[in-house]
């Protein structure tokens, strides 16, 4: 599952700490350009992407966009609304009006209760924070059945890789359907057995994603798949 760093581990720095010379470099998140050398502002890992040089953060809170696909868990449910915990320091908002039902008043906890997770987007953040979401949309739906796993933010383009390729054969292997929130959350559908062995996939992504022997850790976890049926 190639994504995209030629094979070579990235570094861990910490503020203040050179990263490298400018020359022919662009500096991004994370970094300043200080005396002709790049300087971390961040603890993270060190990415070089298009000429470009950014720090990864370890840890990353969610910050909600306008379009971001979500998932989020009901917190609270009022008489014409719910309240969503989509893993980020403000809960969602979602009014009935955004919902894929057609719901009469006081009886929002009949479609969607405490405890539920749910798909959905961000349909706008205001200058308050204020995170209103939607369900209106192809796909958004509660979901009813499989797993939902927490990752963090900053671990998202590890699963995903290059062109969603680590995604793709994940869902190819695992026979399983995968969505990736942009809130850290990850929905996993499918057999018992296949869910876990995603889960453990997920695992080792977060863990040795940043390594250069990353794709032979992961060919060691896949020849543990066992399809249905199989000896």
């Amino acid at each position: 599952m190639s994504q995209g760093r030629s094979g070579a581990e990235q570094r861990l720095v910490t503020p203040g700490m050179a990263i490298g010379p400018l020359t022919g470099m662009r500096v991004g998140s994370g970094a300043i350009s200080h005396n002709d050398e790049i300087i971390a502002t961040k603890l993270g890992w060190v990415r070089e992407l298009n000429g470009t040089i950014s720090v990864d953060p370890i840890n990353s809170p969610y910050l909600p966009r306008s379009g971001d696909l979500v998932i989020g868990t009901v917190a609270e449910v009022r008489n014409n609304l719910w309240f969503l915990n989509i893993n980020g320091s403000f809960q969602g908002l979602l009014p009935m009006s955004l919902a894929p039902w057609k719901v009469e008043f006081g009886q929002a906890r009949q479609h969607m209760d405490v405890g539920d997770s749910a798909l959905a987007r961000v349909q706008e953040v205001d200058e308050c924070h204020n995170v209103v979401l939607t369900m209106k949309g192809v796909g958004l739906r509660r979901l009813s059945q499989g797993a939902v796993v927490e990752v963090p933010v900053n671990h998202l383009d590890r699963i995903r890789g290059e062109n969603n390729a680590n995604l793709d054969r994940m869902k190819n292997i695992s026979d399983c359907r995968i969505i990736v929130g942009e809130n850290g959350r990850v929905w996993i559908d499918g057999d018992d057995d296949n869910i876990s062995w995603t889960r453990e996939a997920l695992a080792i992504t977060k863990q040795h994603g940043h390594k250069s022997n990353f794709d032979s850790i992961m060919k060691k976890h896949e020849k543990t798949f066992t399809k249905q049926g199989d000896a």
